[in-house]
């Protein structure tokens, strides 16, 4: 049995409160729902002193509906599920939540742990004695990225589900810590690095997640993984396109998640469908557009080779969804679920 090391739990009740016990202690880290925090302590990759319990802070919980969505970043997946505003007006995040884990840790789990979520590789998330024997790696005691060993960065992978949606949705996000408050997009959340991979600071906190209006914009969400439920995406595909009245594209956003260490936007094949209609043609232009940047490494499940093929079939999935193509059929294959608002 693996069991939890030592260390002191805080209960603040408050933002400012919880930032300063951030500030007062170099090693502190947050949990909220602990669905992703717990597991690695257990397996002694991240070994904090103090942990800062979020759950009480209420304020962390708040939903504003108005110009856009502003969804505090302490809200279940499961309360976020349940937001009417969410699945019919940002459907992709509502795919994107409703494929995350299992019911039982949607009720625990949070908006802003899936956010954070550390990034993963089949030779770091295992337990002790097995990183052990292998010498370690380079994001957790070691020198060497096993994926990659001549590779001067670490090769772990992002996998959060919510984050290539939000930032196709163009979200913004707030961090707030002892002394400032700040607001930056999600994209500008992360980095291309499987160690370093967010720009959080160790002290700030991820407060609020803040949705712009969704007026003329449609948008999916696509996941590749081995089982219909529980496991972590080995590929994703976020898409949101914006049409004028006459069905042309004046934007676009195509997001790939599980292909590096942070999500990738797909900026040429989003621009490739602007000023056009989504058209079959279209479509297969700007999927095979999207698949140039999709870097998929030896680090999880499935070969890279196939998941790199893969991307051109679930950003064109993704596209035909959000042009009004009938692809329930294929939702319940692919996906194991309709998945439709």
């Amino acid at each position: 049995m693996m069991r939890l090391p030592r260390f002191t739990y805080c209960a603040p009740r408050t933002i400012d409160e919880a930032a300063g016990i951030l500030a007062e202690h170099g090693d502190a880290m947050v949990v909220a729902g602990g669905t992703d925090v717990l597991p690695n302590m257990k397996r002694r990759q991240q070994t904090p002193t103090v942990l800062v319990g979020l759950r009480g802070v209420a304020e962390l919980k708040d939903v504003a509906d108005g110009d856009g969505l502003t969804i505090g970043a302490g809200i279940t997946l499961a309360d976020l599920l349940a937001l009417p505003s969410v699945r019919e007006r940002y459907t992709g995040l509502w795919q994107a939540v409703s494929q995350i884990a299992t019911p039982h840790l949607r009720n625990m789990g949070t908006l802003g742990g899936n956010l954070c979520l550390d990034t993963r590789c089949n030779y770091y998330d295992q337990n002790y004695e097995w990183r052990k024997a292998i010498d370690f790696c380079m994001k957790k005691d070691g020198e060497t990225c096993w994926v990659a060993p001549s590779s001067r960065r670490c090769l772990a992978v992002s996998s959060t589900d919510t984050a290539p949606m939000l930032v196709a949705l163009g979200a913004v996000a707030t961090l707030q810590n002892a002394s400032r408050t700040r607001t930056i997009p999600v994209a500008d959340l992360y980095r291309n690095d499987g160690i370093a991979y967010m720009t959080r600071g160790r002290d700030e906190l991820l407060t609020t997640v803040r949705l712009p209006d969704a007026t003329g914009w449609r948008s999916a969400y696509w996941k590749l993984r081995r089982r219909g439920s529980f496991d972590f995406p080995v590929l994703s595909a976020a898409v949101a396109v914006r049409t004028t009245g006459d069905g042309t594209v004046d934007a676009a956003r195509i997001v790939l998640g599980a292909v590096a260490s942070c999500p990738v936007e797909a900026k040429d094949a989003a621009a490739s469908l602007v000023g056009g209609r989504l058209t079959d043609e279209s479509i297969t232009g700007a999927a095979e557009l999207a698949a140039r940047p999709a870097r998929p490494m030896d680090n999880t499940d499935f070969s890279l080779h196939w998941r790199k093929r893969m991307v051109r079939d679930f950003v064109t999935y993704a596209l035909r969804e959000v042009s009004g193509d009938d692809v329930r059929e294929l939702r319940r294959r692919v996906s194991r679920a309709a998945l439709l608002a």
